[in-house]
């Protein structure tokens, strides 16, 4: 694959010379993981449409506010970063990028999972974490191949019914939230790995009734084990 990365503390802008690399297909502006830094690019230009060979693009830890509509007419799009920036919004061209399979979103100041990731069909992990998320649209259903969603560190009040629908999802994180019950039929996401050594399903930090009944009463036998576990 043709990469490039680009790295310094002092990043605040994009070098006009990197859109004329046509066969780019991966661009990394995003510091190290374990270093802590974080760069200060604001505007992610217009001229990103020109880098239409592009599978990834990496701009975690950056200062960006918004993404540009041209983002959707990248069309080989498959992962895409955008935590730790200051966005409160998303274009919804994004959501013609059907090839995209990763979305991260944390650590941002979104107050809704935007409708427009819902129409991107192919999309298998999105992690909407630490934002000011309050609300899950019913549009959410459509992500049938969806296998993990992050939503810990929100303000979500409910759990819409739909959220049930995914039955692919292997990892559901809700923890630190203010949800005081789950939907009737959430036990019937039968691919939440239930166990005690690795539990992909996150509650912790939720008003909850222990355990929720109605979940219980449809769900498999382990709920209850999980939920009294953690509650004494």
């Amino acid at each position: 694959k043709k990469k490039l990365k680009i790295s310094g503390r002092e990043l605040v802008s994009v070098p006009p010379e990197v859109f004329g690399l046509d066969q780019l297909q991966v661009l990394e502006m995003s510091p190290e993981r374990e270093s802590c830094l974080k760069y200060q690019l604001e505007l992610l230009p217009r001229e990103i449409s020109h880098l239409q060979n592009l599978t990834c693009l990496y701009v975690d830890s950056n200062n960006l506010k918004k993404i540009p509509a041209e983002i959707g007419t990248l069309s080989h799009l498959e992962r895409l970063t955008l935590s730790n920036n200051s966005l409160s919004s998303l274009p919804p061209e994004m959501g013609a990028l059907q090839k995209l399979h990763s979305l991260h979103l944390a650590n941002n100041s979104l107050t809704e999972v935007p409708p427009a990731l819902c129409q991107l069909r192919s999309l298998t992990f999105l992690d909407v974490s630490d934002n000011k998320i309050c609300t899950i649209p019913s549009s959410i259903r459509h992500l049938e191949k969806l296998e993990t969603l992050l939503l810990v560190f929100n303000s979500l009040e409910s759990l819409p019914e739909d959220v049930c629908l995914l039955r692919n999802l292997c990892t559901l994180w809700l923890g630190n939230n203010r949800l005081q019950s789950l939907p009737a039929s959430f036990g019937e996401l039968v691919n939440l790995d239930w166990g005690y050594n690795y539990c992909s399903c996150n509650f912790e930090g939720n008003p909850l009734e222990s355990p929720p009944p109605e979940v219980c009463s449809r769900g498999p036998r382990e709920i209850r084990d999980y939920f009294l576990s953690f509650h004494r």
